[in-house]
């Protein structure tokens, strides 16, 4: 099933220009779904700016994302992916309460963003990739796919490699499902590890164009994976 497009929103998001050398293009509006997604398919994505107080509308230049073909799995995380089951959608608001942890440094995910996100994911945006031990979510991420893009959010784990794996098998499904573009951001040093890189703004700009004129479904009903099936998958986020 397509996802359902909410209404549209009542701001003009600027151009992610407007920030110059900065990162924050615009403060204000608010987080409704259709404001939300016109900002990701503008190049924008919201976040807090000091202290959670204020809604700010980020651009950073350089921009991090994942290449689809240059994930790089080394032997430790190898031997690690066959401890886990990955499942997809099953567990969402579970996922963003992980990465919202209060005691996690830097974190920026309040109830707003919660509330938000939730109904993203039940009109069919919103998405997350999860990995579990023995029936409990051990880590995960979470996103909003659009067209070609999967624009990742944040990431937790609450054992060793859990959101490195959740990355490996959320590129796996990007590529067996014909996305284009695996945004993630910033890199940090745990992405890097994975294979995250740098594009300028304009290029990340051109990038986002060609994703979302594909057309590309999630398709959240494929069966879980994980050992049982035999099957072997090919600080956290900042923010």
């Amino acid at each position: 099933m397509p996802p359902v497009e909410p209404p549209p929103t009542i701001w003009d998001l600027p151009d992610p220009d407007v920030a110059g050398d900065g990162e924050v293009a615009a403060i204000g509006a608010d987080l409704e779904p259709g404001t939300v997604l016109a900002a990701y398919r503008t190049g924008l994505f919201p976040m807090r700016v000091g202290h959670r107080r204020t809604l700010g509308w980020w651009s950073p230049d350089p921009r991090g994302i994942i290449p689809l073909d240059g994930l790089h799995v080394g032997r430790s995380l190898r031997r690690s992916v066959p401890r886990f089951d990955i499942r997809t959608d099953t567990a969402f608001e579970a996922v963003m309460r992980g990465c919202a942890d209060p005691r996690r440094p830097h974190g920026w995910i309040d109830e707003e963003f919660v509330a938000t996100y939730v109904e993203l994911h039940e009109l069919g945006w919103a998405h997350s990739i999860e990995t579990w031990q023995g029936g409990a979510l051990v880590g995960g991420l979470y996103g909003l796919a659009i067209g070609g893009l999967f624009a990742g959010e944040s990431m937790f784990h609450r054992v060793s490699d859990a959101s490195k794996v959740a990355v490996v098998a959320t590129v796996e499904h990007l590529v067996a499902h014909g996305y284009a573009l695996f945004d993630v951001q910033w890199v940090t040093p745990h992405l890097a590890s994975l294979g995250a890189i740098e594009v300028s703004r304009e290029e990340y700009g051109e990038r986002l164009r060609a994703a979302l004129a594909r057309a590309v479904t999630w398709d959240a009903t494929e069966p879980e994976r994980g050992t049982s099936e035999g099957e072997q998958l090919g600080s956290e986020p900042h923010p």
